[in-house]
C-alpha cells in the first residue's frame, strides 16, 4: 500500500498552473489509475480541503465532490473512512469541514468541548452528536 501526499492529490484533481506540475500531472494520473491500493491520511484530507478552498477558490460544492470522489475510489483507502464520510455530509451541510472532521472522530464522546460559538450553533442547528458545547460550561 502506498500513502499519498496532498500535493499528488492536488496535482491529480487540478489543471497545472506551472510547467513542473504539468510534467507530474500524467505521472500522478498513472499512479491513482494503476496503483492497487492506496492510502489517504485523515490529515491529508484536511489539507486537501484546504488547498482547494485557498488556493484554488473552490466552493463547498466542488470541494465536497473531489473528497467524495478520492474517498469512493475502489483502489483507495481512507483512514477512518466512516469519521470522513459522516464529516462530507455535515460539511455539504454548512459546517466548516475540520469542524465536521473533529466532531465525526468524537463518536464515541459524550460531548465536544470548544470556544467555538459558530461550531457550537451549527451543530446544535443540525443536531448533530456527540453535542459541541462551550468549553466554558465544563470549567
Amino acid at each position: 500500500m502506498i500513502a499519498l501526499d496532498t500535493n499528488l492529490l492536488v496535482r491529480f484533481y487540478m489543471e497545472p498552473k506551472d510547467s513542473e506540475a504539468e510534467k507530474q500531472r500524467p505521472i500522478v494520473a498513472r499512479m491513482m489509475h494503476d496503483t492497487a491500493n492506496m492510502f489517504v491520511s485523515v490529515s491529508v484530507l484536511l489539507e486537501l480541503e484546504w488547498v482547494l478552498r485557498g488556493a484554488y477558490k473552490f466552493g463547498m460544492d466542488e470541494i465536497a465532490f473531489v473528497l467524495e470522489h478520492l474517498v469512493g475510489l475502489d483502489n483507495v483507502t481512507t483512514e477512518n473512512e466512516g469519521a470522513v464520510l459522516e464529516a462530507i455530509r455535515n460539511y455539504k451541510h454548512g459546517m466548516d469541514f475540520a469542524d465536521a472532521l473533529h466532531l465525526a472522530s468524537a463518536s464515541r464522546c459524550a460531548s465536544l468541548a470548544t470556544f467555538d460559538k459558530k461550531f457550537i450553533r451549527r451543530a446544535d442547528k443540525l443536531g448533530l452528536k456527540p453535542p459541541v458545547i462551550g468549553a466554558a460550561a465544563k470549567t
